[in-house]
């Protein structure tokens, strides 16, 4: 009897600690790291953002508010990894180099043909500026070089993550409030911007330790924008994604630096337009290139819950066939 009370304590115990165990072991894991991009010095920063319910929209009566910013939904997301500030052309032009088209006529559908215009506003390629004029496409295909040269799947946030890790908790118009007359701290835009954007994280950042998330160049996010959204999203709150079914329009978020200050609150939406890519002299017309968008970029996030290559392979796989 005292040893079959023993065994009982035993299992009970071991019961009670390895889950303990086994979620400190997790929290340890889940902490900002660096990514190098393997054979390469260039390395970026991933910040945890932990998953939660919040209040996605605009309030009916805050200021500025347009009709596609609600009406306002609790959502829920599980936890990723977001880069603190936007993919910058150091990054990305590795993968501009390694993937573009070398033939004499390149056909800029099936690889990216080299752009024909200084899409960086004369200001370069080096010294942290944020890469920018390329399609969602163009962006998604980025991740898909990055998975196949880490192992590790990353990808654009969808809109609910984009606008959860930018309030960072808050529920305000902006990350740091209401104060309009606060925008230039965080972020470059029509009123301090000077017509460009700026290398990053020269501004504060958000209470997650995002930078730029508001203005400097809006971003991509996955989904089809939609002006009834989150009516078509209340159904299922819980990572709410609209699939894009055609390339137009693309929900981007953040606005930009030459973006009024409305245009930067949490819960603003932007639609892509096709007018963007108007003089690219292509036909058929670069699948890669926003010829007249230095507007634009992009951030990257890395899920928690990974997924196996099969689902990796068919994620990347959807994104071709948009017309």
């Amino acid at each position: 009897m005292y040893r079959s009370l023993l065994l009982c304590l035993y299992v009970f115990i071991i019961n009670s600690i390895i889950p303990i165990a086994r979620a400190q072991q997790n929290d340890s894991l889940f902490r900002a790291y660096e990514q190098k991009i393997p054979n390469s010095s260039v390395l970026f920063r991933m910040v945890p953002i932990p998953g939660g319910s919040f209040i996605m929209g605009s309030p009916e009566k805050e200021k500025g508010r347009r009709k596609d910013e609600g009406p306002v939904l609790e959502v829920k997301v599980d936890s990723f990894w977001m880069e603190e500030h936007e993919v910058t052309y150091e990054e990305y032009i590795m993968f501009q180099e390694a993937t573009k088209d070398t033939h004499p006529k390149p056909d800029g559908i099936t690889r990216p043909s080299p752009p024909y215009i200084d899409f960086t506003l004369g200001m370069g390629k080096s010294g942290g500026f944020p890469a920018n004029s390329m399609s969602q496409y163009a962006a998604i295909m980025y991740c898909k070089w990055l998975y196949q040269k880490t192992n590790i799947f990353y990808r654009l946030p969808s809109e609910a993550e984009w606008e959860y890790a930018c309030r960072a908790g808050s529920k305000t118009a902006y990350p740091f409030g209401q104060d309009e007359s606060k925008l230039d701290k965080y972020a470059w835009y029509v009123a301090n911007s000077g017509n460009k954007y700026h290398t990053v994280k020269q501004l504060q950042p958000n209470a997650w330790g995002l930078y730029d998330m508001l203005g400097n160049v809006a971003e991509w996010t996955l989904d089809q924008y939609q002006a009834d959204y989150f009516g078509q999203v209340q159904s299922n709150p819980h990572n709410p994604m609209l699939q894009p079914v055609s390339k137009y329009p693309i929900t981007l978020r953040g606005g930009s630096f030459n973006m009024d200050a409305v245009a930067l609150q949490s819960a603003a939406r932007i639609p892509s337009e096709r007018k963007w890519n108007a003089r690219d002299p292509q036909i058929p017309k670069s699948k890669w290139w926003n010829t007249d968008a230095p507007f634009i970029g992009f951030r990257i996030i890395r899920p928690v819950k990974q997924p196996d290559s099969a689902e990796a392979e068919s994620f990347f796989t959807r994104f071709l066939m948009l017309k």
